[in-house]
């Protein structure tokens, strides 16, 4: 069994088609399936169901995708570490954020690492907390940024506060509460919401805030991006509460001041089982020496 040949196989799986995968791994169609013929007849199962219409995972092949991405991951890992003992930091750095990240500037934070670490290939993947974290567990992103409530602390993986923040109002400009300094959620009860999807930590943290203060509120839009979260309510769809550090990058929005607004915690998280070279190398950017990443 080669790496290769795992490789071919992850590409597949990922993208669902040999003509698309072969692209991604540049090589010929042909040289891609005959390789994963090989694996399947060394394996004595086939990994894909093949139609006229669709390439899917068969129930060997979704067995087997986890331990291939493990080998792939682990084989990257050791060359990045032999490059590292002789002072050269690449391989890949997969870096994973919450879209309201605001105590970092992330890419001009991936603009330094570049310039000091060109040979390093960078990948950025923006999800909820919940789904960073539980992909730092597997090894799936290296380095992540999450934004939790204030009663709440990443779980399996090691992690550094960053900032905490209170939240603040957002509504259109001609809204009726766009001429308020300040409102509380009581006040607030009564709009209708557009907010991040339920059951995500940035969802929580506003409904934990209402349920304490025994008030109900209707949350009728649900986005999975704060961008266009804004984008809805500058077109009236309903006000919106974000972390106030994050506000400012939004444009054609009003901000408005919660007296008893819900509070959240920005984190950098990263793998239990210690950081790769290039992460290390992210985190050190960041300000987070050696002596902490392995703590």
């Amino acid at each position: 069994m080669e790496l290769q040949q795992m490789r071919y196989v992850v590409a597949v799986a990922e993208t669902n088609s040999f003509t698309r995968a072969a692209q991604r791994c540049l090589v010929v169609q042909s040289a891609l399936s005959q390789q994963i013929a090989r694996l399947e007849r060394e394996l004595g199962a086939r990994l894909f169901e093949r139609t006229s219409r669709r390439v899917r995972l068969t129930p060997a092949g979704a067995a087997f995708l986890p331990a291939a991405r493990e080998c792939l991951h682990a084989a990257e890992r050791a060359a990045a570490e032999v490059a590292a003992a002789v002072g050269e930091v690449r391989g890949r750095l997969a870096v994973g954020s919450i879209s309201t990240v605001a105590a970092v500037d992330i890419p001009a934070a991936l603009r330094e690492f570049h310039q000091r670490h060109p040979n390093v290939r960078v990948s950025l993947r923006v999800s909820p907390s919940e789904e960073l974290t539980e992909r730092v567990v597997r090894g799936a992103v290296d380095v992540a940024f999450l934004g939790l409530p204030t009663t709440t602390r990443p779980e399996g993986v090691h992690a550094r506060e960053l900032a905490r923040d209170t939240h603040v109002a957002i509504v259109a400009p001609d809204h009726p509460l766009a001429g308020e300094p300040a409102v509380d959620l009581k006040r607030l009860a009564g709009e209708t919401f557009v907010d991040l999807p339920a059951a995500t930590a940035g969802r929580v943290q506003s409904d934990q805030a209402f349920a304490a203060a025994g008030l109900d509120r209707d949350v009728a839009f649900e986005v999975t991006n704060a961008a266009l979260l804004a984008r809805m309510v500058r077109q009236g769809l309903g006000v919106a509460m974000l972390p106030s550090a994050y506000v400012p990058q939004l444009t054609g929005v009003v901000t408005i001041e919660v007296t008893d607004a819900p509070a959240r915690v920005e984190y950098v998280a990263w793998s239990r089982s210690g950081p790769t070279p290039a992460a290390a190398a992210f985190l050190a950017l960041l300000g987070i020496p050696e002596s902490a990443q392995a703590s």
